[in-house]
């Protein structure tokens, strides 16, 4: 628990950002420090390998992760390193209009409005196991939504991973698969 609390001190926070009432919890002062950066990635890799894989072995023909699916923006910054860990590709999903050729589609509601979600459609096989992961679930909206677009590609989401969750907002339950978070804020 010390190394989360060490993470805990490193994250910033900033009130009534991007829109008033909110309290954004901001993770990048823990990645511009390479001993709070690795502690981060630890933290997840070794739940991926006690947790995530053992449970997978339990339900799966194959039990590896296949992709890693970062999360725009965030997502981006965290996902390819656990990729690279585990030997698996990764997948960005991005904002509407970011990405070329043909696009699978997802829209969503957010704490603060509503967005749409992309992932080409050729990103990944049929059968894929994949983890989805971001820096923080709040109502769980842009979580579903990558989901639903790995779904859409006829992959498993093994398991959605965050850095920070805010429970009280619920936004867990509208996950089709486990959800880990290494820190909770109310």
């Amino acid at each position: 628990m010390a190394d989360v609390e060490l993470l805990k001190s490193r994250f910033e926070y900033h009130q009534d950002w991007p829109k008033k009432g909110i309290l954004f919890c901001d993770i990048l002062p823990a990645l511009r420090d390479p001993i709070s950066f690795e502690l981060l990635l630890t933290n997840i890799m070794s739940h991926i390998f006690t947790v995530t894989l053992p449970r997978l072995a339990e339900s799966a023909k194959d039990p590896r992760i296949h992709y890693v699916v970062g999360l725009d923006a965030r997502g981006f910054l965290l996902g390819p390193s656990i990729a690279q860990r585990l030997g698996a590709g990764f997948v960005p999903v991005r904002k509407k209009g970011k990405l070329p050729g043909d696009c699978a589609q997802a829209t969503f509601q957010k704490e603060y409005g509503e967005d749409v979600f992309e992932m080409q459609r050729g990103a990944m096989p049929a059968g894929s196991n994949v983890l989805v992961i971001d820096d923080l679930i709040a109502t769980g909206g842009s979580a579903k939504a990558a989901g639903d677009l790995v779904k859409q590609l006829g992959a498993n989401t093994a398991e959605y991973i965050f850095v920070v969750s805010i429970p009280f907002l619920k936004g867990a339950e509208k996950l089709d698969a486990p959800e880990y978070h290494l820190v909770e804020m109310d």
